[in-house]
């Protein structure tokens, strides 16, 4: 090393300690405190850190070293002064990242104040989510953690748990490329009458199960996943021995791995639609506390936690779902008390106008659905053994059937996987595998396999990106 008078970090660091002591590091690199860091092979995240020290690098220069079992390890050198704006290829792709995120690379100035002069808050340690960081890097910092490390962070500060449990976490890893894709499905408990959500781990080896949901055990319930939060709507539970109708709705964190229980609906139901649209939660249609099929639609705001009333269907619906297609709701499926039998109409909300639409080429009875792509997948119930496929753009549908495997009256909930259809049977069946769809396969090798299966049979499933 050239610079005698550079100060140098030599050693290693992994398991918990990676994170605090990359934050660390970055700091000192900030303040021009240490220009080499010398690290052991066996660092699990050294591409993460180099994205860290390319970033701080900007304007000055540094070097570190990635020992290989003997003193001549590789030293990679980080050149980008200024004037010649230059770097290895490899740190200029990690600062594109970092730039996507709107980061200040340099910490803001902050007045040399008496102390005593200073507002209470600047004096609060807590106050920074990394004390020494600009906050758009602190962000990156816990964002880069893997998710399942986010509930023992949200113990470490207010701050922390307030960024880990807002919807900006979300965009942050998706801005630096971690979002991580889980697969949640509800299944029966074992020898008993209710039920628990559980998480699929992507190999398929390990199922983990969360935290009790509140309330009690329900059935005809809604589910809405937005960002990365699920919410468990309304249904019906047993209530010293009769069925009624439920206006509860709670809401389960993925990040921090906690249920909540949020603001009642204006109107208890179950058996309804439900959708996310432009960010909020409608509900429609069902039946109500008495048993009455119901027209009335309601809204959800996340961030005013407030169910709000708005213009109803035009007739009452029941046993329907929802999905949304270019800002749209759409409810289709079903029956309707102006009809005989199933109903074929699909109604379509547009925020924009405030008002209803009918499109009449729909589908009845269905016992699955998913959206994928820009296209709706679903499953009737008088045919399990074939996909329905809706394409909103002409409003037109196909046929394509499902591989026979098991007994022919198997059926399936539909959840959506690493852009592939996964077909979870709902009755437990041994031997039996998980098939997968992949639309965008060539013809003749869409159906295959998929390592991922429930515990037990398949009640309910999301996928939840974050």
């Amino acid at each position: 090393m050239s610079n005698s008078g550079a100060k140098v970090f030599f050693g290693s660091f992994a398991g918990d300690q990676q994170h605090q002591y990359m934050c660390i590091l970055m700091r000192y690199l900030l303040h021009g405190e240490i220009k080499f860091i010398i690290l052991s092979q066996s660092v699990d995240n050294r591409r993460q850190l180099h994205l860290y020290i390319g970033a701080m690098c900007k304007g000055g220069s540094c070097s570190y070293r990635v020992n290989k079992g003997s003193p001549a390890g590789s030293t990679r050198k980080i050149r980008s002064t200024a004037s010649q704006g230059r770097m290895a290829s490899d740190t200029a792709r990690d600062l594109i990242i970092l730039a996507r995120a709107r980061m200040q690379l340099k910490p803001p100035a902050r007045p040399k104040l008496y102390s005593g002069l200073m507002p209470q808050e600047d004096l609060d340690p807590y106050r920074d989510l990394i004390p020494g960081l600009p906050e758009d890097l602190a962000k990156i910092c816990l964002a880069l953690v893997p998710r399942a490390h986010f509930p023992a962070m949200g113990a470490v500060s207010k701050r922390w748990m307030s960024f880990l449990e807002s919807k900006e976490l979300v965009a942050v890893r998706k801005e630096v490329g971690k979002l991580e894709e889980w697969v949640y499905v509800l299944v029966p408990d074992a020898g008993a009458k209710g039920s628990h959500w559980e998480i699929l781990e992507c190999s398929g080896q390990k199922q983990s199960p969360l935290p009790r949901m509140p309330g009690l055990t329900k059935a005809g319930f809604g589910v809405v996943v937005i960002g990365g939060k699920l919410f468990v709507i309304a249904g019906y539970a047993a209530d010293h021995g009769k069925d009624c109708a439920s206006d509860e709705v709670y809401q389960y964190d993925s990040c921090l791995n906690r249920w909540t229980v949020l603001a009642k609906m204006n109107v208890a139901r179950c058996d309804f639609a439900c959708a996310e649209v432009n960010g909020v939660i409608y509900v429609a249609g069902g039946f109500g506390p008495n048993g009455e099929s119901l027209s009335s639609v309601e809204v959800y705001d996340p961030e005013q936690n407030k169910w709000t009333l708005i213009e109803g269907l035009r007739r009452p619906r029941w046993g329907c779902f929802g999905c949304s297609f270019e800002g749209k709701l759409y409810v289709m499926g079903g029956r309707s008390s102006f009809t005989i039998g199933n109903s074929r109409s699909v109604d379509v909300y547009n925020p924009n106008s405030h008002a209803w639409g009918q499109v009449k080429n729909g589908c009845v009875m269905v016992t699955a659905h998913a959206v994928l792509g820009k296209r709706l997948f679903c499953i009737e119930w008088k045919n399990q053994r074939s996909l329905a496929i809706f394409n909103p753009a002409d409003d037109s549908w196909q046929k394509v059937p499902v591989p026979l495997t098991g007994s022919s009256s198997t059926r399936f909930s539909l959840v959506v996987h690493e852009d592939k259809l996964l077909l979870f049977p709902l009755e437990e069946e041994p031997g039996y595998q998980t098939l997968m769809y992949d639309p965008a396969a060539p013809m003749g090798s869409e159906w295959c396999t998929s390592k991922l299966k429930p515990t037990g049979s398949c009640l309910c499933s999301v996928t939840i990106k974050a």
